[in-house]
């Protein structure tokens, strides 16, 4: 039999469990401090990640550190917030209770933010061979993997075996795919032939794949024809209307062929929801996301809500629900945190509407696509505009002068100081016991 969460502190305020400190539910935390309820914070993280910087991490333009913010530190001094490092493993809608891998807790209110995970569309070996970048650790994996690659590559004589090392392949057109695809192309054609000078990167393929006709599906046909553009003139292999099929770890199939060789298969094809036990069918979308209504609250129920990237609101102006960005779980989790205000005083709620303030993705140094509701513009103003917005939208300040001053460092010397293989060292426990007696000698 579980426990309940030990040393929560007492409150006669209605009791907020948010699930997950992403966008939406670190911005609905932050709203609802210091206000007349008991927020309780869970994450399986003890810090909050930026999401839109993760390929510069994987791609050694900026420190883990500088886009992960502790969330302990956000809510210094905020008696009403309090965080845990837990799991949600499942909900109990009639106990109003959720429970954890370190014991349940009973709500008031139950507010779902757990955003998504890579959606591998059922292809297994993809899953177990490729490697997706939804968090900090994965992308500081990508970046070990790539620099391991080449320091292996350097000492290999077989020339195909050291272009399977060398080539990168990136699968899926959206944002993330396109500035992966361009960072890793500035990476080869300015980078590393500096650090591997006996390596030909002439052999090195950047292969951007997409299933689509176009990039950047989001965003206008004409901001992903410029993005292609820019892609192909930093020498990236863009392939429209090309669905992977299968990869073993070294052969991308496509149409039952092997149509690239490589160690490197990046998976940024697609995301779907994470789950939770304790949720009916009803209350389930066929592609797993959680149906809620104008206020956000999910189906069949009086106090449980769902925001981000978790759920589907239909509306007549989004007939198949908001685009999974940023700016949705954040205005949905400001709309709720008023919400849940205004209802503590006695009024009434008011639905959710979206307002898109734009969309923009960075194509390497200097190039980007910027659409915002009264114009659309790409090139030089667009990388700067796109640099301000990210950097403006990083938490707290310090970690906004070590990106300023990164980038700047970047840009001026376009050598990027962090190309680290730092690798954890796992000593066995007989190993360890030996090392023991050694260092008594």
């Amino acid at each position: 039999m579980q426990e309940p969460i030990p040393n929560l502190p007492e409150s006669a305020y209605p009791k907020i469990v948010v699930i997950g400190a992403g966008f939406a539910g670190l911005k609905l935390a932050r709203i609802l401090k210091n206000k007349a309820f008991q927020v309780i914070l869970l994450d399986k993280n003890n810090y909050h990640q930026f999401q839109p910087l993760f390929y510069q991490v994987a791609t050694a333009g900026l420190e883990p550190s500088a886009i992960s913010f502790p969330l302990r530190k956000i809510f210094h001094n905020t008696p009403n917030v309090t965080f845990r490092l837990a799991e949600a493993k499942k909900i109990d809608q009639n106990q109003n209770r959720l429970y954890t891998n370190i014991g349940y807790l009973d709500y008031d209110y139950l507010v779902m933010a757990m955003g998504a995970d890579t959606n591998y569309f059922g292809l297994l070996n993809i899953m177990e061979n490729s490697i997706p970048m939804k968090s900090v650790s994965e992308a500081l994996f990508i970046r070990n993997k790539i620099i391991s690659n080449y320091e292996r590559a350097i000492n290999i004589t077989d020339l195909e075996e050291r272009k399977a090392l060398m080539n990168v392949v990136i699968v899926g057109g959206g944002p993330t795919g396109v500035e992966l695809a361009g960072a890793m192309a500035e990476l080869r054609n300015e980078v590393f032939p500096k650090d591997y000078p006996q390596l030909n990167f002439k052999n090195m393929k950047v292969v951007l794949m997409e299933a689509g006709d176009r990039l950047l599906p989001g965003m206008s046909p004409t901001s992903g024809e410029k993005a292609r553009e820019y892609l192909e003139n930093l020498k990236v292999e863009v392939m429209l209307k090309t669905a992977v099929e299968d990869y073993d770890g070294l052969n991308v199939i496509i149409n039952g062929e092997t149509v690239v060789k490589t160690q490197t298969l990046l998976w940024a094809a697609g995301i779907k929801p994470n789950g939770i036990e304790g949720l009916t069918d009803q209350q389930t979308f066929k592609n797993g996301r959680l149906l809620v209504d104008e206020y956000n609250k999910l189906a069949g129920t009086e106090n449980i809500y769902a925001l981000g990237d978790l759920c589907l609101q239909m509306t007549e102006a989004f007939p198949k629900g908001h685009p999974q960005v940023a700016q949705v779980a954040l205005q949905q989790a400001k709309n709720l945190g008023n919400n849940l205000i205004i209802q503590a005083k006695g009024g009434n709620p008011r639905p959710f509407t979206y307002k898109d303030l734009g969309s923009m993705a960075t194509v390497g140094r200097r190039l980007a696509v910027v659409e915002l509701p009264f114009i659309k513009f790409q090139g030089m103003l667009a990388w700067l505009t796109w640099l301000f917005v990210h950097l403006m939208a990083i938490l707290g300040v310090k970690n906004r002068i070590f990106i300023f001053l990164d980038w700047a460092w970047n840009y001026l010397s376009f050598d990027p100081s962090l190309r680290l293989l730092i690798r954890p060292t796992y000593v066995k426990p007989k190993d360890r016991e030996k090392l023991v007696e050694e260092s008594k000698k």
